[in-house]
């Protein structure tokens, strides 16, 4: 008989869990406290940018980000056509913009390293920069050129995830309510409980994808978890066909255009605990970015205005392996703003650990019990 994998979380990153899981054969059930895509990854810009968001050196989670990257094509077409719905993945490529000369003294390093990595970037002058994005503010001096970095429209990808992983058989668990009890079982295994259902779930493994509520699992599984949500603000404007052409990043916010007409502009953080509530504060600082960076911005309302939660962890790295002492459990969370980005590359791994196989990427920078490690020196 096999094993009954369960993902415990309905997000981007637990939807591609269990798709990926899926596709590999195995049989899953999700348990989504809420509802699928409901929190950070439905409010998501969708920006597949691992330059324009990786700017110091190519790390480990550089390269996590950009074979995530690598992955899309193929990860898209597959979900695409196991859903039958579109995901608007859309290579448009992106622009970093720079309003003075003294944002340009790093560029050089920056350019020669992720060249070195594929960007194929180039530092544009200003009249090129006019040609790229007409309607950039003339304050704009110069800007990073990055042709490969595209992004997806997120409530679709979510969507489009939701219908595949269903037609691949997964069954998914919405309202469930949040975990309650996780108990081990004499033959192997666990059961969870939750507050909605009014049976357990059993699964012989676990996949923890619970985005910024991760911490609340520290009870059952005896270790750190100190992932804590940061909210993400953001708003979108009306926008006409080419008014923005790229994903634009500035040093105070970003702009993508989407096919229903819509400039999302993103996303002004704070930390706020798990209050999603959208503040004047917030969406003011984007406008008067929007409007210094595009000044046909400044005549225009905002249309929409939300806010999502990114589980952010005290290292900015993601959660991502077994959980040290407890092997049926891996941990897939703390993907802070990335985690549409890194969807394709933690659904693998997790499947290759499911599958006892060696990961595509050396996991140790991500490894779940790393903070455990750090309380226990400091108790000693």
């Amino acid at each position: 008989m096999p094993a009954q994998i369960v993902v415990l979380g309905g997000g981007i990153i637990g939807l591609s869990c269990a798709f990926e899981a899926a596709r590999r054969g195995m049989k899953v059930t999700l348990v989504e406290p809420g509802r699928s895509g409901g929190q950070a990854s439905g409010a998501a810009a969708g920006m597949l940018a691992p330059f324009s968001e990786n700017t110091e050196q190519p790390d480990s989670f550089f390269q996590l980000c950009l074979s995530s990257l690598s992955r899309y094509p193929e990860w898209i077409a597959a979900v695409e056509e196991l859903s039958g719905m579109p995901t608007e993945y859309i290579q448009s490529g992106s622009i970093n913009v720079f309003m003075h000369e003294a944002d340009l003294l790093p560029i050089e390093s920056r350019l020669q390293w992720q060249n070195n990595w594929g960007a194929k970037a180039e530092l544009v002058d200003a009249a090129r920069l006019r040609k790229l994005e007409p309607m950039l503010s003339a304050s704009a001096i110069a800007g990073v050129y990055t042709p490969g970095e595209c992004h997806v429209y997120a409530p679709k990808l979510v969507a489009a995830l939701e219908e595949a992983c269903r037609t691949l058989g997964v069954v998914i668990l919405d309202h469930a309510g949040f975990i309650e009890e996780i108990s081990s079982l004499a033959g192997g295994g666990a059961a969870i409980r939750t507050q909605a259902l009014d049976h357990p779930v059993f699964a012989d493994r676990l996949v923890v994808c619970a985005g910024a509520w991760a911490g609340s699992y520290e009870r059952w599984f005896g270790l750190s978890i100190p992932v804590h949500p940061i909210r993400g603000q953001i708003c979108s404007f009306d926008h006409g066909p080419d008014e923005v052409r790229h994903m634009v990043f500035s040093s105070q916010a970003y702009w993508v255009g989407k096919r229903n007409g819509r400039l999302v502009c993103g996303a002004s953080e704070d930390v706020a605990g798990f209050d999603t509530t959208v503040t004047d504060r917030g969406i003011d600082r984007l406008i008067r970015s929007s409007s210094r960076v595009f000044p046909f911005l400044q005549a225009r309302d905002t249309k929409h205005r939300w806010a999502g939660l990114r589980p952010a962890t005290r290292d900015g790295l993601p959660l991502i392996g077994h959980v040290e002492g407890n092997p049926a459990v891996i941990m897939a969370s703390g993907h802070y703003r990335n985690g549409i980005l890194l969807s394709p590359i933690t659904a693998s791994i997790v499947a290759d650990l499911l599958e006892e196989k060696v990961t595509a990427l050396p996991i140790q920078s991500f490894a779940p019990g790393r903070f455990t490690a750090a309380v226990n020196i400091a108790r000693s």
